[in-house]
């Protein structure tokens, strides 16, 4: 992932943490802004692998820890839904100084809540997608409930939330209650998408239900079937961020994803890991693709291995060559399909020239067509097909890699 680690100032001047994480090229197609759940941080696992799945699709994410929390300035007890809302109209505004305005926002739980009532203040916002998020600010107070009535009479109570202890005041409590919700949802004028868990046991998926009733369209629901609150397995996270990365594609303008897939004349690929296994992230012309290795060889199988790209695009430029000359003669092919597989043999187990000991890569390939062709058609689509592009690259030994160095940028 590529990423920068950044710092900007709220409006009473404190020094907020955050995170921008770039598509793989540095060339976003649009910007997300992340609202991160109550007392939670921007490096939360579940926020990582949202942010991750929307970079594959082309979209920077720009996460931050709310004031008084994470690495971010400012005493958390000071701090109340309000000011998480100013936090976020702030990130928006240094986004647009320094990079382009969001035009998406996302929030997690409480954060959901926020996005809503940050969109109001945010005319670049095209689309809003919240994540397990309480119809009602006031629904997260349910956390300290046993501590309501000392901090009514107190003016504050220390309550443990998630194992650690915060600091919560009264005027807190306050501003929640004075959260006009169903106003905020019948105004907000931008699409919205709603995801919520059906066994959500920290904020229920009626919340949900009130949050759809309440918006008007464009408005659409995702249901996260047997997802915590708190996206624990790394499926369900992965698995919001691709759903929000396209649904969002309607909303971020089209000239953006034109000019993401743009043809340079000439082949540009990007391939990237770090440090999670063998997962690797391909930006191909624009395209995003996915490689790994599988279980047995220690990855995590989530995308064809190297070899397997491999087959794979001997196998597109068979279909393409002989779709091409198909069409040219004008033979009634309707469809052509290839088969391939990749596997180490020894060189005497093949039917080929070198008779040496050591293994070789042998790539079958088998060719399917429907249409009606006679034989003497077949054959020559077959001949044909050992001169697809690809096919010559692989086998005519003339392939030279020249490698070089490219400096890294240093992180901000």
């Amino acid at each position: 992932m590529n990423y920068k680690r950044l710092t900007f100032e709220n409006r009473e001047g404190q020094k907020l943490s955050a995170r921008l994480d770039f598509p793989i090229d540095s060339e976003p197609i649009a910007y997300a802004l992340f609202a991160h759940c109550f007392t939670c941080t921007k490096n939360l696992r579940a926020v990582q692998n949202i942010s991750t799945a929307l970079n594959e699709e082309g979209i920077a994410v720009l996460r931050f820890d709310f004031t008084g929390l994470g690495e971010s300035e400012g005493d958390f007890a000071e701090t109340n839904f309000s000011s998480n809302v100013e936090d976020l109209v702030d990130a928006a505004g240094f986004l647009a100084r320094e990079y382009e305005s969001p035009k998406i926002l996302i929030g997690h739980s409480l954060g959901g809540a926020a996005v809503l009532q940050a969109a109001a203040h945010l005319e670049s916002a095209r689309a809003v997608a919240t994540i397990g998020a309480p119809y009602d600010p006031e629904h997260v107070a349910h956390i300290f409930e046993s501590a309501i009535d000392e901090i009514e009479y107190a003016g504050e109570a220390r309550v443990s939330i998630g194992g650690r202890p915060f600091t919560i005041k009264k005027h807190f409590i306050d501003d929640l209650r004075a959260q006009n919700v169903e106003d905020t949802l019948r105004n907000l004028g931008r699409a919205l998408l709603i995801m919520h868990s059906p066994v959500d046991e920290i904020v229920g998926i009626e919340n949900a239900t009130l949050i759809f009733r309440a918006a008007r369209h464009p408005k659409s629901f995702i249901s996260l079937d047997r997802a915590d609150h708190l996206l624990t397995n790394p499926e369900d996270s992965q698995y919001v961020g691709a759903m929000i990365a396209t649904w969002a594609r309607k909303y971020i303008g089209a000239p953006q994803e034109e000019r993401k897939k743009r043809d340079h004349g000439e082949s540009h690929i990007i391939a990237h890991i770090n440090r999670s296994h063998y997962r690797t992230e391909i930006l191909a012309n624009g395209h995003p693709l996915v490689a790994d290795e599988p279980l047995s060889a220690g990855g995590t199988n989530m995308g064809p291995s190297p070899y397997d790209l491999l087959a794979a695009a001997l196998g597109a430029c068979t279909v393409i060559t002989l779709r091409m000359y198909a069409d040219r003669k004008q033979w009634p092919v309707k469809t052509i399909t290839a088969h391939l597989s990749h596997k180490k043999v020894h060189a005497e187990d093949c039917d080929c020239e070198a008779r040496i000991t050591r293994k070789i890569d042998l790539i079958g390939r088998e060719i399917e067509f429907t249409g009606d062709l006679d034989e003497q058609q077949i054959e020559r689509l077959l001949q044909i097909a050992n001169r697809c592009p690809v096919h010559r690259t692989l086998t005519d030994g003339q392939v030279e890699v020249k490698t070089s160095l490219r400096e890294h940028a240093p992180e901000a």
